[in-house]
């Protein structure tokens, strides 16, 4: 072969081996950063009526992020956020948007944030779950979420779940050594955040053998008398847990003051957790006719919320916030609630969980070792430090507050409850409104009515009434012999499902399939 054709056939063979190589590099380096690309997928819904408005939140997310890649301590080099954000409409649609994703894209999300809306949740847990995606949201509250042995095992809550509120409202119990409540919501809205509420705090009383009397109420029917639903209260116990908007609180409090209950035999509490129209406001005034007669009554109203505490950092965040909100057009008082807070430090926490599992080894794919480092965590988040116990729920921080000047109306913060220590103080530069002698609950006055309606009493009941109850148990004991043994033989399977009755509305209501179990309508 003549020199010149061996020297251009080498530097063919060189040229093709330097474009093989290159091509390999070029595959290496684009494995490289799709590793580093963490693919977050934001399902919240667009409907700015929802505190956790897409139009709300997003701007506290971006936040984040940014102060993460700006502090340069927050992810690991090279890695980033890539943020894809989807209508939940706090239903179905959050399911059918990160299926869509998968199919179309052919490839999971490394981390979902949100829904908060439970029965959107819960099937976009059950999938997070099935597929290995950690899943972080400032919502998802209801008290079936805490169990996270199985379908919901991936889902992190960042904001203090109703369960929480519970274990708060029981230390203020122990407090005052109260054992007895009526709890007594609004069942109104789709979303039943106050059935949800008041559930939270059912399942936390009923493990420690509390008694209680449950009232529901339908807060937008044509046909709803308040007077009739306090009523209903007298026949059950004296201490009060309410859940219902501002407005109705403050109807509910001025029916129970004509009915004088507002002497010191009765306490009321609202919850108000959001800053939300859903939730009692706790403000008497109103600017109307009945403002006196309202000051008098929330005299005896104590309004459960959650405890603020704000660092500078917050501030700077807050007023970011409200500028990027309002350019949408939204205006209000308050632009910063416990879900914008929830799911800004919800990416510090994923940043946080990542790092560790890097450390071992392990990529953004392993979602369950990535959940584990998410919990029995404590850090610092924008209003303060956030801590997470070890099933993945976030201690709550809770604060009372009651009418400590009764001729003007001021209202304070009284007393503080602290999650982590499982800790109820009463503030000390307060006066407290309910001094001793003044508030004369009967703890020992059994409830003559626990219906889970303000239904009216049938009665008494007379002889033959009792003879038929009689008759009518023997047979049914012997029936329920007859099924035990049917059932031990064939071993059937029994799903029982729990129904919410409402005899004044003639309301039956049904947790949807893909909901999450609750019991709480049987109670």
């Amino acid at each position: 072969m003549p020199p010149w054709l061996l020297g251009s056939l080498c530097c063919v063979l060189a040229a093709r081996a330097a474009l093989g190589g290159g091509s390999a590099g070029a595959e290496a380096a684009e494995k490289e950063a799709e590793e580093k690309l963490i693919r977050v997928l934001v399902l919240l819904p667009q409907d700015d009526a929802y505190l956790f408005s897409l139009g709300r939140v997003r701007p506290a997310i971006e936040y984040a992020v940014r102060s993460l890649r700006e502090s340069g301590a927050g992810l690991p080099p090279g890695y980033a956020f890539q943020l894809t954000y989807e209508d939940s409409a706090c239903g179905n649609r959050a399911l059918f948007s990160l299926v869509d994703m998968v199919a179309l894209q052919r490839r999971r999300p490394d981390l979902l944030l949100g829904p908060v809306c439970e029965y959107a949740a819960a099937p976009v847990a059950r999938l997070a779950a099935h597929w290995d995606v950690p899943m972080l949201s400032a919502g998802a509250l209801a008290a079936g979420f805490g169990a996270k042995g199985g379908e919901y095992s991936h889902l992190t809550r960042v904001a203090p779940a109703y369960a929480k509120m519970g274990e708060m409202l029981l230390a203020l119990f122990r407090h005052h050594q109260w054992s007895r409540a009526t709890l007594l919501y609004s069942d109104s809205n789709p979303e039943r955040s106050c059935y949800f509420a008041m559930e939270g705090v059912h399942v936390v009383f009923q493990e420690e053998a509390f008694h209680m009397a449950v009232h529901s109420f339908d807060e937008s029917s044509r046909h709803l008398d308040l007077d009739d639903v306090v009523r209903a209260l007298q026949t059950g116990e004296r201490v009060v847990i309410m859940c219902a908007s501002g407005d109705t609180i403050r109807n509910i409090m001025l029916a129970a003051h004509r009915q004088g209950m507002t002497n010191g035999d009765y306490a009321f509490f609202n919850i108000e957790l959001f800053n939300s129209s859903s939730y009692g406001n706790g403000s008497w005034k109103r600017g109307d006719n009945h403002d006196l007669e309202a000051k008098k009554a929330y005299s005896y109203l104590q309004t459960i919320t959650l405890l603020r505490t704000v660092k500078p950092e917050f501030e700077k965040f807050s007023l970011e916030v409200k500028s990027s909100v309002q350019k949408q057009g939204l205006h209000e008082d308050d632009y910063v609630n416990m879900f914008v807070e929830g799911f800004h430090d919800a990416i510090l926490l994923y940043a946080l969980a990542l790092q560790e599992v890097l450390k071992f080894g392990f990529s953004k794919k392993d979602g369950e070792k990535i959940v584990q480092q998410t919990r029995n965590r404590t850090y610092e988040g924008i209003a303060g430090q956030v801590s997470i116990d070890a099933n993945g729920d976030r201690y709550g921080d809770f604060s009372v507050i009651g009418m400590t000047d009764p001729e003007a109306g001021t209202q304070e913060v009284i007393g503080d409850y602290y999650g982590k220590q499982g800790r109820f103080e009463i503030r000390s530069n307060v006066k407290y409104p309910w001094n001793h002698g003044r508030l004369r609950v009967d703890e020992g006055r059994v409830s003559e009515h626990t219906n889970n309606t303000p239904c009216k009493s049938s009665g008494g009941l007379g002889e033959s009434a009792v003879t038929g109850i009689v008759v009518g148990a023997l047979l049914g004991a012997g029936l329920l012999m007859a099924f035990y043994f049917f059932r031990k033989k064939y071993r059937i399977t029994i799903e029982r499902r729990t129904r919410q009755e409402d005899c004044n509305m003639g309301k039956h209501r049904q947790l949807r399939e893909d909901s999450i179990r609750s019991h709480f309508s049987a109670a």
